[in-house]
């Protein structure tokens, strides 16, 4: 995973699993798991601000090094520190696709942003997606009245 002039993450080999008890780094799951993600400026300027800290860092190397272990013991410790239910790492991604059904973006849009094999899986969310059987019979009711 690498950051590119244009605020895009560009994501290559990021699946991360746990083999005899150590973190490896293996191939992308799926051929649309290989994609390019544009970034909005704020995260890029974070990551910015976060490769600058790191030492002669090169576009090959892993930006994050950290375990799934570590990310699930921040997880737990950030959820008892807020108070809430503690969700899995995975949960992220839901809320993100959430989030973007929420700001009006397309079930194909979103298929492309996050990887999805098939729009069918991004259809999953589909209760989310809001109806948009009022605003036809409006814009149908102005079709008749000549609006």
């Amino acid at each position: 995973m690498y950051l590119s002039s244009e605020k895009v993450l560009n994501q290559t080999t990021t699946h991360s699993n746990c083999i005899n008890g150590k973190d490896v780094i293996t191939d992308p799951k799926t051929p649309k798991s290989v994609r390019v993600v544009q970034m909005p400026d704020f995260l890029t300027e974070e990551i910015r601000d976060y490769l600058k800290s790191l030492y002669k860092v090169k576009p090959t190397d892993r930006i994050f090094e950290v375990t799934k272990y570590y990310l699930h013991h921040e997880m737990d410790r950030g959820a008892k520190e807020a108070g809430v239910k503690r969700i899995r790492i995975h949960d992220l991604r839901h809320s993100h696709i959430s989030l973007l059904i929420d700001m009006g973006f397309s079930a194909v849009a979103i298929a492309d942003r996050v990887g999805h094999e098939s729009i069918e899986i991004t259809y999953r969310y589909a209760h989310l997606f809001p109806s948009k059987q009022k605003e036809m019979a409006n814009r149908l009711d102005d079709l008749g009245k000549g609006v």
